[in-house]
């Protein structure tokens, strides 16, 4: 079968990998140049199964009045006269409640670990290297009443058979040895020793070349205008290149996804939120983290890539605005010098920033729509690295005819309509 994939980022590159290794003659396009280059470029690294949560849950209502007036907020909104970010708080809203909470929770823990498992499995098969490392993520509390509340996290991480521990301070210390340091701004810790970090960019360049040498053809720097449609059925991609056509096609155009799908009919309840990062060189690698550190005060990710430090976080209600503001540098930065001081050249880092695709239920869309031909890979929100491997395979299960491994009708747009 011939698949046109939309949009080269990691969930669409492992998509076209795996329906490239099923058999299917696949072309990729993309409007940037190469693969990964937009939100999957430089984000924080992680590959958290443990830590698949949805952000829409019991008290962050609340918790996001205070977060609004922290001088390094995590949360960060900007109102616009804009119809899809009110619908898109509203939504989310209605999710903040324990029973729809354990049941978001429940679907993207069971996306994420088979993630996991495909994504083992592929290093097995293939040898790709992207700066990995298997050593663990750090929740890092700096308060004791952080600490004190983890009492709900614990339940749902032994419910789910996540393996974890809960650190003290000299704990935390014996996971990342240069916290030693700041020991005293520690009050403990919660470790998921199975959680793996790694360079998602270098993971998906790496996967586009072997998907092409399957037999994947990637087709870059053009520009997807719409979709033609015929008899209920996809015909054709309009691009600024000419029409392409196909027997199938996927979208997995993360935050504009919605903007394509829209003139069909689709309502995709996918926003952006935006996050950012600073990649620092690392000039001591003693005084730099092993792993990756959460810091739960500011919500930001600390994590070793190679010979780099990755710190990415927060989360701002903005549209699609790309603008990278002084102080939320400053956040990153600041979070980074409190736990590893000294451990990198800060004046040489490089600021980024990246809109994440967020659905109001946290769980990404992975399925058919009711257009026959036509799939969905998008709304993976902060853990699209995580859960990238898991939904390009079901993807191409379903664009083949397979029954996926792992329940998956509960995944698709159809949801919404419910």
């Amino acid at each position: 079968m011939k698949v046109t994939v939309l949009g080269a980022g990691v969930i669409g590159v492992t998509t076209a990998y795996y329906l490239a290794k099923a058999g299917h003659e696949v072309i990729v396009l993309d409007r940037q140049p190469g693969p990964g280059l937009e939100t999957s470029y430089a984000n924080a690294g992680e590959i958290s199964p443990g830590y698949a949560s949805p952000w829409a849950a019991p008290g962050i209502p609340q918790k996001a009045v205070r977060w609004l007036l922290m001088k390094h907020a995590p949360l960060i909104l900007r109102p616009r006269p804009d119809p899809a970010m009110a619908m898109w708080i509203l939504r989310m809203l209605r999710n903040c409640t324990a029973a729809r909470y354990a049941l978001n929770k429940g679907r993207m823990v069971r996306l994420a670990q088979y993630s996991r498992d495909k994504l083992i499995e592929l290093r097995a098969e293939t040898a790709i290297q992207y700066d990995q490392r298997t050593r663990g993520t750090l929740q890092l509390f700096r308060a004791a009443r952080q600490l004190d509340g983890i009492g709900k996290d614990v339940a749902v991480l032994r419910g789910d058979g996540v393996p974890f521990e809960v650190l003290d301070a000299d704990g935390c210390v014996a996971a990342e040895p240069a916290l030693a340091r700041v020991r005293g701004l520690i009050a403990g810790g919660l470790r998921l020793p199975n959680d793996e970090t790694g360079d998602c960019y270098k993971f998906t360049a790496a996967l586009a070349a072997l998907a092409q040498s399957r037999g994947a053809r990637f087709r870059y720097g053009v520009d997807i205008r719409r979709l033609q449609i015929a008899n209920g059925r996809i015909e054709g991609v309009e691009t600024d290149a000419g029409a392409a056509t196909a027997d199938a096609y996927v979208a997995a155009l993360g935050s504009y996804t919605p903007r394509l799908l829209a003139p069909l009919g689709l309502t995709v309840p996918v926003y952006p939120i935006k996050g950012y990062s600073i990649t620092v060189p690392i000039t001591d690698s003693d005084r730099s983290p092993v792993s990756t550190v959460m810091d739960e005060t500011y919500k930001v990710a600390i994590t070793r890539l190679g010979d780099r430090i990755r710190v990415g976080g927060m989360a701002e209600v903005s549209g699609f605005s790309k603008d990278l503001p002084n102080a939320r540098r400053s956040t990153l930065e600041t979070s980074l010098t409190d736990l590893f001081p000294d451990s990198g050249d800060l004046p040489a880092a490089t600021f980024w920033s990246g809109l994440r695709p967020m659905t109001p239920d946290g769980t990404p869309i992975v399925g058919r729509t009711r257009f026959g031909n036509l799939f969905l890979n998008t709304g993976h929100g902060t853990l699209g690295w995580t859960m990238a491997c898991g939904s390009g395979q079901i993807l191409a299960d379903l664009v083949g005819g397979r029954e996926p491994e792992i329940v998956t009708s509960d995944l698709g747009l159809g949801r919404y309509a419910a």
